[in-house]
């Protein structure tokens, strides 16, 4: 039973990526009678094969052709297949998001989870960037919208991406592939399999690529030598074996590891502020890029700053054990699925992507993170002529660890200097003596810190009447931060679909989950860093005298800000918490008849509380827990899935509503990433996707469109669990969350025939629209992106028996120009204000004075690639 299940499936997925998705494996198809159907489209999406057309799921289901036809090879490049799903990097590629209908997690802090989950060979991947690679082989992606909670646990509250790889063979085969492209791309990727004995197989998979950088850097100040960013230069390998001992077992074990040695990614500036004179003063050349007239948005362009080097070191391994025991008693199928996973990533970074040497973090180990963890989950499956019943238990252990740092440029103090005079005369109208503004100078931090300061001495220094004394930021190492973070979690759950009729179905489904989490970290401030903070703070009753109360607060702030803070001095972090959650489902589909089935489903889905990893504060008095909240969603389903025209036609549609309840939300306020627990967020909208294998030999058509409101709810700073986070999110309440365009759309057409000679010829296009949308957490204006569309292509000549292939590629072939995340320019002006404006938020656009970054996306790039396949 074992092996003719493993046969059946293989030969299931070999004729849908054939026939309908290109012309590779044209041969296997050929053994089909009668043309493509929908049947044959086969997925897991419930832990059992099942025809996608049964599943009361949204789910888009892509093989193996169309993802190498529409260039797919990590889950970023999947987005352009998946209507309602956005993937993007930020400051590194261990950086990664992903988002589906509108709600995801930004992945800048390991200490939060995501809310899509990315699970690869039945294997849960904790964070979206520990599933950011190489995906080698792929057999098919399937991605599951909507909470997934009962059968992939907890952290699936937005969806699944669920990747399955090519298995080990007993036909022995192998293949390979060389490709070149523009900006210096060339890769190599080769496997074989086989048999090794009658019950033994095995495939290996072996991948490089490498490429240029997409933006031109100018180091400034240096010592940073290299002048490109966004590289590429990743290997992978992953071996398998396939054990089938009886006709009831298989034994499938999986063996990868991934390295990349990169530059990335440095932020490029898309509005400079007025802080722009104090940048070019600082460095080699302007610093960055001069601001357009009246401050406004800049052209898009590729021109980086950064004069500090963004390396970036990831390693990613793991080895699974997966075992399937038929027991034909109970009609049952007994799963084990083992896995141990260790992920690493090592970061380089300039703080401030400016040619002045501000602020860095050099990849040294200070600023990194890991995980490891060990998964064990047991599936016991079945069915009768009336009950499909799993139940089931899972369990995992996970390590984190994280180190953050700081590093002071020698322009830090100079640079800080100019901000604090500027400001004062920017929010004063004069002071009593001498009239006039305060004169622009790199000494005035010492005017601030001078011990014992008076009034009038600080009135007299920021003149430059007096001399400035006091200390200024040591150039070097400023802090030194260590976390560990070690959770445990424990699930049992069931899953049970009742065939109440021969059309109509009833699924239920619970899960339970327990977590542990514990958190231990130490904060250190190095070289006397914190110093100058203390010094500022000690002169708190001069400065109130020498420049008003009201003024105070603010500027001892910028002394005091997270990395510079004394209170951070050798501060111990020790905290742990546990709790429960019940997720689950309910489903009930009815066949109309053979063509159309309609359903309608609640779930339930849960994301895990965690720990903000990271250096918090309000005002400048560190938070006692870095605690935050579960997050848990309800959510409503009712569609249709219809198939028509001799089962050659699919066409799906379906209507969701969505409520989360304390969605977290990590934003970079420009001085720290903040997690915030908002208290509602919504997401309504409509789904549809079509496939269609046309009566024309080898087309097809494939599409879906999503239309999305994703919204926050009302509230007030009191509704936060630190309300003094509320000026920077105060242009939520009631607003379209970021990452969430009302419409996006994808379409894909696939094509090849027979052109004689022992010739195959075809082509394959891939679009993807998305309306505008912010990218900001924050949703300031400045960070908006317009709607904009992306097209794949690929030509294909190869030997009918696939022995070759040449294909032409290009991706974005528009060269469309569009940014993934924008974000506030650190120390370099302020957006929100610090009391409330005339439109009843923080935010004044007349009154912004900030310089915006953002991470863009990829151009237009395009090359050859060979295959060959025996």
């Amino acid at each position: 039973m074992r092996l003719t299940n493993l046969l059946r499936t293989t030969v299931s997925a070999a004729v849908v990526g054939s026939v309908a998705f290109g012309f590779a494996g044209v041969a296997a198809a050929q053994d089909q009678e009668g043309p493509t159907t929908i049947d044959d489209i086969i997925v897991t999406a419930q832990k059992r094969e099942q025809n996608l057309q049964d599943v009361p799921i949204v789910v888009t289901s892509l093989p193996a052709e169309t993802l190498q036809d529409a260039g797919v090879r990590d889950i970023k490049d999947l987005q352009i297949l998946t209507p309602g799903m956005t993937v993007t990097s930020t400051q590194s590629e261990a950086s990664t998001t992903a988002r589906i209908r509108g709600v995801g997690t930004v992945g800048d802090n390991p200490g939060l989870e995501s809310s899509v989950g990315v699970v690869i060979d039945g294997v849960y991947r904790s964070r979206n960037s520990v599933g950011f690679g190489d995906l080698g082989e792929m057999s098919r992606i399937e991605v599951l919208k909507g909470p997934q909670g009962t059968l992939f646990g907890k952290n699936t509250s937005a969806g699944v991406i669920n990747i399955i790889t090519e298995a080990p063979s007993f036909t022995p085969g192998y293949n390979a592939e060389l490709t070149v492209g523009n900006y210096g791309a060339m890769g190599a990727s080769g496997s074989v399999t086989g048999p090794i004995t009658d019950q033994l197989a095995f495939r290996l998979y072996a991948g490089r690529r490498v490429r240029d950088g997409f933006y031109e850097v100018d180091t400034g100040d240096g010592p940073r030598a290299n002048t490109d960013d966004a590289n590429q230069d990743f290997g992978t390998v992953r071996g398998q074996l396939l054990w089938l001992p009886n006709d009831n077992t298989s034994v499938r074990v999986i063996a990868d590891y991934t390295s990349r040695d990169e530059y990335c990614c440095t932020g490029v500036q898309i509005r400079t502020g007025p802080t722009y004179p104090f940048v070019d003063a600082l460095s080699e050349g302007t610093g960055q890029r001069p601001p357009a007239a009246g401050f406004g948005p800049l052209p898009f362009s590729r021109q980086a700053f950064a004069n500090r080097d963004t390396g970036q070191e990831i390693e990613d391994k793991g080895v699974s054990i997966e075992a399937n025991i038929d027991i034909p008693s109970m009609n049952a199928t007994l799963t084990s699925v083992t896995s141990w996973r260790d992920w690493s990533g090592d970061i380089g970074m300039d703080v401030d992507y400016t040619g002045a040497d501000i602020a860095y973090r050099p990849q040294d180990g200070g600023y990194a993170y890991t995980v490891e963890n060990l998964t064990q989950e047991l599936r016991l499956a079945g069915q009768n002529d009336r009950l499909d019943w799993l139940v089931g238990l899972f369990a995992t252990k996970e390590d984190i660890g994280r180190t953050d740092s700081w590093w002071y440029g020698p322009d830090y103090t100079p640079f800080l200097s100019f901000l604090l005079t500027a400001r004062l005369n920017a929010a004063t109208a004069g002071f009593p003596t001498p009239p006039g503004p305060i004169p622009i100078s790199p000494a005035r931090v010492g005017c601030f810190t001078a011990p014992g300061q008076t009034a009038a001495g600080l009135q007299g220094c920021l003149y430059g009447l007096v001399p400035a004394t006091g200390p200024g930021f040591t150039v070097g190492q400023g802090y030194q931060d260590a976390y560990e973070q070690e959770s445990t979690s424990f699930a049992i759950f069931t899953n049970n679909t009742w065939h109440v009729t021969d059309q109509f179905d009833v699924t239920l489904g619970l899960r339970y989950t327990m977590d542990e989490k514990s958190l231990d970290g130490l904060q250190q401030n190095l070289n006397g860093n914190g110093t100058t903070c203390a010094a500022a703070a000690a002169n708190a009753a001069a400065i109130a005298g020498a420049l008003g109360a009201a003024n105070a607060p603010t500027i001892i702030g910028n002394f005091c800000l997270p990395w510079s803070n004394f209170a951070y001095n050798n501060r111990s972090i020790s905290e742990s918490f546990d709790d429960g959650e019940l997720s689950g489902t309910i489903k009930a589909s009815y066949r109309l008849n053979d063509a159309i089935m309609a359903y309608a489903s609640y779930a339930r889905g849960y994301k895990s509380f965690g720990y903000n990893l990271d250096r918090v504060q309000s005002g400048i008095t560190p938070t006692d827990s870095l605690l935050f909240p579960s997050e848990v969603v309800d959510s409503y389903e009712a569609g249709v899935k219809m198939t028509l025209a001799d089962r050659t036609v699919l066409l799906n549609a379906t209507y969701f509503d969505q409520t989360f309840t304390d969605f977290q939300l990590n934003t970079f306020l420009g001085t720290a990433f903040v997690v915030e627990s908002i208290p509602e967020l919504t997401s309504r909208g409509i789904d549809a996707d079509f496939l269609w294998f046309t009566p024309m030999d080898g087309l097809s058509l494939q599409g879906g469109v999503t239309y999305t409101k994703t919204e926050y709810g009302e509230f007030t700073a009191a509704d936060l669990t630190n309300p003094g986070n509320f000026p920077q999110l105060s242009l939520l309440p009631g607003a379209t969350a970021s990452f969430a365009p009302e419409w996006s759309a994808t379409a894909s057409i696939n094509y090849d025939r027979d052109l004689g000679g022992n010739l195959r010829g075809g082509f394959s296009l891939a679009a993807k629209y998305m309306s505008d949308y912010n990218t900001g957490s924050d949703l300031l204006p400045y960070k908006q992106q317009d709607a904009f569309a992306t097209l794949n292509g690929r030509i294909s000549l190869g030997s009918v028996d696939e022995r070759w292939t040449l294909e032409l590629w290009g991706q974005n072939l528009t060269d469309e120009e569009y940014v993934q995340v924008a974000y506030n320019a650190p120390l370099q002006g302020s957006a929100f204000q610090s009391t409330i404006q005339p439109n009843g938020t923080y935010y004044n656009p007349a009154l912004d004075t900030q310089t915006y970054d953002a991470y863009l996306g990829q151009p237009r790039t395009y090359g050859m690639t060979l295959r060959l396949k025996y």
